[in-house]
């Protein structure tokens, strides 16, 4: 067991389980105390603690999320940031996510693709329009709920987009697979880099396929820059041609041609959702040569492109004579960079830089310009073949503070093992006091952190005590010493945070598991749970619940449910039995039901000619009714239906009793002894 399992953090949080391990941080499952609910926290790793900038990224995540609240984005309920644990308590999401579900399901109905889609359209919409851009998309970061609710995760490398917009490398890159075209080069990735990965996995829902497969990373980062997938259609005739066209539009290489926002892309779903025979006549020009290949690392002597076969996987192209190491004069640097980053974390480098020299004592380094500085100096692939140098510059352009925007010697080349390289770090320009505008309306804050060489980017979120459309605070806070030039972040507030949610209008009809998780999904509790007889539902379905569906509540508020015992209840019926009109004395009456003797009574026709009796049970019964010891009439009982009916009837057979007296004599004489002992006549 852990160190954390069976604890609580700040009294408050009971560790129960570790449910997943993540670069930078532990996840548990864990029970809030105080609001009565399932959470996820996210535990920074001892490692990282005393390093500040997995800290910083670490706090960027939680604040990446907290200014985003949508049923389609996991949920931010608390953060902590002591000096001995860090951690980040979110919404504990009970289900799959949407990789595992392809992998099970293979290509799934294009309804269904389309309506994950939908959902994690609407939810980057949300976060773009707060200025954020994932940068992560792919179904590893999709979870899928029973009741097919999509909830879109892992923010762990989003950055806000008016603040922050050239392409973190290294770490922040995502699956090779998913990543679009500019951020494999290097460059500005915004939302619509986000679009190009919702593309790639709207093309594996509809056709069970990635639109690019290869041998390893680096091949299908180069397809991701220059080969064209085949057309979904080809694959999956089945495909609507407008669902194609949505399809090949957000995977458009080119950001120009590409859907513009998600917004956008949900606008051209809608329109095929109403009309799914619609064609866009969305056509792009297509060269009529092969794509031409272009080596990232090394000038080859043969210029042909490398052949592949129908699945896009890169064949080795032979050429004679051996590989020349100098670096080919139309490469990309960020192209290099992205290449060399994913194929080192492989453990393939040698394939990149095709290096003749003894690997034991040469290292390639590659361009590391455009990478942040703490980013290079923990990668583990640097220990002990590199000694870094820093040296400050003080900048007023846009790059970040402690990006590398130079290095001695250049990238692209092989050193010794051991070699010092000395790396140029942008510190900022020159350094001035934040002022304070905490309670500035949003532009009279703007004015001011202007003028005084700060560039403000402004992020609504809610607050229940600071007026609608003031400063709460900064970032860095006020009166902090921060660089000319460089971004402060602006908290405005958006007003109270509106903590109402409706009971969901789904919980009639759903099994009683299932209604738990949808009120702790819509930020209810369950509250009191109890059965109910004769509902004619299956066992365990909810049939009523308080408050109704549709209401709206507090968030948090318990909300009580009535589930099915699938018993049905016990009925009473009155059976009434006529009696024989011609007794006058007492009779023994005897009922039984199934065979089985329930009630035995005495009766007596004198007094009433019918006798009532009362029977409690379910279903339908045979009663059957005995007077003096001989069968009577027999009954069915229908409980459910509430019938009595008779079913056979038998005649009463009175006992005869003779109405003459008997005749008397007279008492023998004791003197007589002939009448003392009788003698009876006979025929003689």
């Amino acid at each position: 067991m852990d160190k954390y399992t069976g604890k609580r953090l700040d009294g408050r949080y009971e560790i129960q389980e570790l449910v997943g391990v993540g670069g930078m941080a532990y996840v548990y499952r864990a029970y809030d105390t105080i609001d009565d609910r399932t959470v996820a926290i996210k535990i920074l790793k001892d490692e990282f603690l005393g390093n500040e900038e997995f800290i910083r990224r670490f706090k960027n995540e939680s604040k990446a999320i907290a200014v985003l609240s949508h049923p389609n984005i996991v949920k931010v309920f608390d953060v902590s940031f002591g000096d001995r644990i860090q951690y980040i308590v979110e919404e504990y999401i009970d289900g799959i996510t949407l990789k595992d579900y392809l992998s099970q399901q293979g290509a799934v109905k294009w309804k269904e693709a389309i309506h994950f889609t939908i959902q994690i359209l609407r939810a980057l919409q949300h976060a773009h329009e707060k200025g954020i851009v994932h940068r992560d998309i792919k179904p590893q970061n999709i979870m899928l709920l029973q009741d097919g609710t999509i909830k879109v995760t892992d923010f762990g490398i989003a950055r806000f987009s008016r603040s922050e917009t050239r392409t973190m490398t290294g770490k922040t890159i995502g699956s090779v697979h998913y990543i679009a075209p500019e951020q494999a080069r290097g460059d500005v990735a915004d939302e619509k880099a986000d679009i190009y990965s919702v593309g790639v996995m709207l093309y594996e829902m509809l056709t069970g396929r990635l639109p690019f497969e290869a041998d390893n990373a680096v091949s299908v980062a180069i397809m991701q820059l220059q080969a064209d997938p085949k057309p979904p259609r080809e694959i999956n005739p089945d495909i609507p041609e407008g669902l194609e066209e949505i399809t090949m539009k957000a995977m458009q290489k080119e950001t120009s041609q590409r859907y513009q926002s998600a917004s956008e892309m949900l606008h051209d779903i809608e329109e095929f959702r109403r009309n799914p025979s619609i064609s866009f006549q969305y056509k792009y020009f297509v060269d009529e040569k092969p794509t031409k290949y272009i080596d990232a690392i090394h000038t080859v002597k043969n210029p042909e492109p490398p052949a592949y076969n129908d699945n896009y996987e890169y064949e080795e192209v032979s050429e004679k004579g051996p590989k020349k190491k100098s670096v080919a004069p139309l490469v990309i640097t960020g192209i290099a960079v992205a290449f060399l980053i994913v194929a080192i974390a492989l453990g393939i480098s040698a394939l990149l830089h095709g290096c003749e020299a003894d690997e034991e004592t040469e290292f390639y380094l590659e361009d590391l310009t455009g990478q942040m500085y703490n980013d290079v100096v923990n990668d583990p692939q640097f220990t002990g073949n590199i000694v870094f140098e820093k040296e400050e510059v003080h900048s007023d352009g846009d790059e970040p503070i402690g990006m590398i925007v130079d290095q001695n010697p250049k990238g692209g080349m092989s050193v010794r093992i051991g070699s010092t390289v000395t790396l140029v770090v942008n510190a900022g320009g020159e350094m001035a006091e934040v002022p304070d505008v905490s309670n500035y309306l949003s532009a009279d804050a703007e004015s001011t952190l202007i003028n005084n060489d700060f560039v403000p980017n402004l992020i609504e979120i809610a607050d229940d005590t600071v007026e609608e459309g003031r400063v709460i605070r900064t970032d860095p806070a006020a009166h902090s010493s921060y660089a000319k030039g460089a971004t402060v972040n602006v908290y405005v507030s958006s007003g109270p945070s509106d903590t109402t949610v409706t009971v969901p209008s789904n919980l009639i009809g759903l099994p009683l598991e299932t209604a738990r998780q949808v009120l702790v999904d819509a930020g209810l509790s369950v509250g009191q749970t109890s059965p109910r007889d004769d509902t004619g539902q299956e066992e365990g379905i909810i049939v009523d619940c308080y408050p109704l569906p549709g209401t709206k509540v507090d968030e948090g508020t318990a909300v009580d449910l009535t589930y099915s015992s699938g018993k049905e209840s016990e009925k009473q019926l009155d059976v009434t039995v006529d009696l024989p009109t011609d007794v006058t004395y007492d009779l023994p009456l005897k009922a039984y039901i199934d065979g089985t003797l329930v009630q035995e009574e005495v009766v007596n026709p004198t007094y009433g000619g019918t006798y009532h009796l009362t029977f409690q049970g379910t279903g339908s019964q045979e009663l059957t009714i005995e007077l003096d010891g001989a069968k009577y009439r027999v009954y069915t009982l229908d409980f459910s239906a509430g019938t009595v009916t008779q079913t056979e009837s038998y005649p009463f057979v009175p006992e005869v009793v003779s109405s003459e007296p008997p005749v008397s004599e007279p008492p023998a004489s004791s003197d007589d002894p002939l009448q003392q002992f009788p003698i009876t006549p006979t025929d003689d």
